[in-house]
């Protein structure tokens, strides 16, 4: 309690410890060599491209001199976010992200995922975990598909990872239940209370993290990201997330039922009514789900088969996909652009009169 009095007091970061003894030889050299080509690859001319080891390090905050001390070394936020796997427990002992998949055993888990490692690999696996148990509901944002699981959980994974008091020993926590997902992890509040967008006022946790996630694609700009996280939250699962700020952060997003697209204000609610007139002429729901999305993408403009699988998401031309084309022209509700020509690589395929009809008689 002391401690925590002591750190809630203080006016520098804890991000900014120094470790005198630790040298550029506790850091993974192959993370710097990825981080380099991460940022080349959205900034051919990004400085850090042409910067040794050392001189990325400084650029980045990462390695300082204490003027008041004169000590320099690799500081807490260069460990965490570089440093091998020893270093980081070495610095940090009660450092890792508790990730819990429980829906069916509540009483233990379903599936786990104990991460002890940087925070680069921290996010990449954080976000393997969530693609791996949640679902991913087509969404369209005008004419583009876009994943809001995707954009939602990038925030909630940077938040975890970022804004942690990392001088707490309390576990950052993120567990998956049957309709949320809820995270925990421990902070230095500014603030007591749910966060709410119209008064909200985002302040840096550990700036030297953020900016440095924000270099590498890893987060958005301060605040941003929990715009983003509202504004998609509620399409994605029926709710707004919560987001309360106490000495131990806490997020709560709402997840969609399994098999369930929720309710969106223009495609989603078309897309139900559209499912059910075509699951009467269809075997299942699930083709219906997929012919109406195949519709709904037709009555945008025209599209061939690899653009059709690929704003649906699939990663390549599946004979399911196949046969619901072939459903949708047998039952008229869409033709073939080039009708002559059924096998030609510039066919494409677009809603016939009887499919916009339909489309119409919906909106």
């Amino acid at each position: 309690m002391v401690s925590e009095l002591y750190h809630r007091k203080i006016l520098t970061y804890s991000e900014n410890k120094i470790y005198p003894y630790a040298t550029i030889r506790e850091l993974r050299k192959d993370l710097l060599i990825k981080v380099r080509k991460i940022v080349g690859n959205q900034r051919k001319d990004h400085p850090w491209l042409i910067m040794d080891d050392m001189e990325l390090l400084k650029s980045a905050q990462l390695y300082q001199t204490d003027l008041e001390s004169g000590k320099s070394g690799v500081t807490l936020a260069g460990i965490l976010l570089l440093g091998k796997d020893e270093t980081i427990l070495s610095a940090v002992p009660a450092h890792r992200t508790d990730l819990i998949l429980r829906k069916m055993n509540l009483d233990r888990y379903d599936d786990r995922d104990d991460v002890r490692t940087n925070l680069i690999d921290s996010y990449d696996r954080i976000m393997a975990f969530v693609a791996k148990h949640l679902p991913d509901p087509f969404y369209l944002e005008g004419d583009q598909r876009i994943s809001i699981r995707d954009v939602i959980f990038r925030e909630v994974a940077s938040n975890i990872l970022i804004h942690r008091e990392y001088t707490n020993p309390f576990p950052a926590k993120l567990i998956i239940e049957n309709d949320l997902v809820r995270t925990e992890n421990s902070n230095k509040p500014h603030g007591h209370g749910p966060i709410h967008l119209e008064n909200f006022s985002p302040f840096p946790k550990n700036p030297v993290i953020a900016r440095f996630f924000r270099e590498i694609n890893r987060a958005d700009e301060l605040g941003s990201g929990v715009r983003n996280m509202m504004k998609y939250g509620k399409a994605y699962g029926g709710k707004l997330p919560e987001l309360i700020e106490e000495d131990i952060f806490r997020i709560v997003v709402w997840t969609p039922n399994d098999g369930y697209i929720k309710d969106r204000k223009d495609d989603i609610q078309s897309l139900t009514r559209l499912e059910s007139r075509l699951e009467s002429r269809l075997e299942s729901r699930l083709e219906s789900i997929l012919s109406s999305q195949i519709m709904l993408l037709l009555h945008k403009k025209p599209m061939g088969k690899t653009d059709i699988a690929k704003m649906l998401g699939h990663k390549g031309i599946s004979g399911g996909l196949n046969k619901q084309i072939r459903r949708l022209l047998n039952l008229g509700l869409i033709e073939m652009t080039l009708p002559d020509k059924p096998t030609s690589r510039l066919q494409q395929y677009r809603l016939s009169k009887k499919g916009s009809d339909l489309i119409k008689s919906l909106e």
